[in-house]
């Protein structure tokens, strides 16, 4: 070969490096205006979920780890509890005694009184008695002050219970929101046997989710199956009848079924027509876990059977003939064959209807009484009576918790990508 013809070849090759390195730089050019152009289309969802889900989650993380109100409207005190005071120099109690008249004469002694019956309960009579008589007196309060007022400050384990509730940043709410505490020397021990509420409401919990979901499964399979076997015009009309709580408001749904199931109810007076009970022995159907079973397998009942029948309708119908032309009977066919297929329905469904029952508040609320309350109910109540925030975010995030670990075991038994809603 020629130095000339072997010039035109690296020639040749050089350019054609240099057209295809320019072309790889078209392409990734172009890539990234289209992954551009997807972003700016899916910027609103993105944002949409950081308001309205990520940002809440992470405030009432705050709020379950921070809580400097004492730390604010009690001053002098959180000083002196910091600097290392003990009641027995009087550092600590008359700073006490100076922030409660402080707080009483600026409007802000109630938030002190709830903050500390939230710490232990029987405070608030107390320091609103003690912020009136210190406001009174003339003389220098200390310990044997405050004890003649109120027997309860002369416990040994108040001064470290106040040392730990002026804290801003504690982990205390999540120990009470499994039934722990700190005693008087600051070691985590077990709630007393009389005053454990949360374990035993978050068991219930989840027992009544399963339940539930079990129940939807049980009834919502024939539902879609037929649905999914059926006419169009007969799907259609089923559809319509499985929609129909959907464009009910939920409480109208509960408050019907509180009329069904009452003593004096519906049902009550067909097992008495029918003779399954006497007319003076009523079945307890309402304010009971009966009565919340029930309604809320009816309200949940439809998320599981929608995902469920939209992957049974793509199932071909073809697959069942030829199981049974292969000598499969009808429910052999069945069985191992199209159940199989719809499982990624199933636990669609089933995960849904879970998730969504273990968050569940207005039916327990007013159909379940004292035995049907879940977990919700009790962080309601923390938010709405007592005003102990921190407790209720506390157990807003271990409900949270625990959800997402589910659904991450699950993920790694099953697989999240055999999720299908159609």
């Amino acid at each position: 070969m020629s130095p000339v013809t072997l010039a035109e070849g690296q020639t040749e090759s050089t350019n054609a490096d240099r057209w295809g390195a320019t072309l790889k730089r078209r392409v990734q050019k172009a890539r990234r205006q289209e992954t551009h152009k997807s972003l700016l289309l899916v910027l609103p969802v993105i944002l949409f979920l950081l308001l309205t889900f990520l940002v809440p989650i992470a405030k009432m993380f705050e709020v379950s780890i921070y809580d400097s109100t004492l730390r604010d409207l009690l001053p002098a005190t959180a000083q002196a509890l910091d600097s290392g005071g003990k009641g027995s120099n009087g550092q600590v109690w008359t700073g006490l005694a100076r922030d409660l008249v402080s707080a009483r004469e600026n409007g802000k002694l109630g938030m002190v009184a709830s903050r500390l019956n939230a710490e232990r309960s029987g405070l608030r009579s107390v320091v609103e008695r003690t912020a009136r008589r210190a406001a009174a007196t003339e003389q220098t309060p200390d310990q044997q002050w405050f004890a003649s007022v109120d027997p309860a400050w002369s416990d040994p384990g108040l001064l470290p219970m106040l040392a730990r509730a002026t804290r801003p940043f504690t982990f205390d709410n999540y120990l009470a929101a499994l039934d722990f505490r700190r005693d008087e020397h600051g070691s985590v021990v077990s709630q007393p046997q009389d005053s454990r509420v949360y374990r035993s409401l978050y068991l219930k919990t989840f027992w009544v989710a399963i339940v539930v979901t079990m129940l939807c499964a049980v009834l919502g399979y024939p539902i879609a199956y037929l649905m999914a076997t059926s006419s169009k015009s007969t799907a259609n009309k089923l559809m319509v009848l499985v929609l129909v709580p959907f464009w009910t408001s939920m409480l109208v749904r509960v408050t019907a079924w509180m009329v069904l199931l009452q003593s004096q109810g519906v049902i009550n007076d067909l097992l008495v027509l029918a003779g399954v009970v006497n007319d003076h022995n009523r079945v307890m159907l309402i304010y009971n876990l009966t009565g919340t079973l029930i309604s809320m397998t009816h309200i949940l009942l439809p998320f599981f059977i929608l995902p469920l029948y939209s992957v049974m309708v793509a199932v071909p119908p073809s697959y069942m003939r030829a199981a049974q032309s292969l000598g499969a009977g009808r429910f052999s066919s069945f069985w191992k064959v199209y159940f199989p297929i719809t499982l990624p329905g199933v636990g669609a469904g089933g995960l849904l209807v879970l998730i969504l029952a273990l968050g569940f508040y207005i039916t327990p609320a007013l159909v379940g009484g004292q035995s049907g309350q879940m977990i919700s109910n009790m962080i309601a109540f923390n938010i709405q009576a007592s005003l102990n925030w921190g407790l209720a975010a506390a157990l807003s995030i271990v409900l949270l918790v625990v959800v997402l670990s589910l659904y991450f075991v699950y993920n790694r038994l099953v697989g999240a990508e055999n999720l299908k809603m159609g």
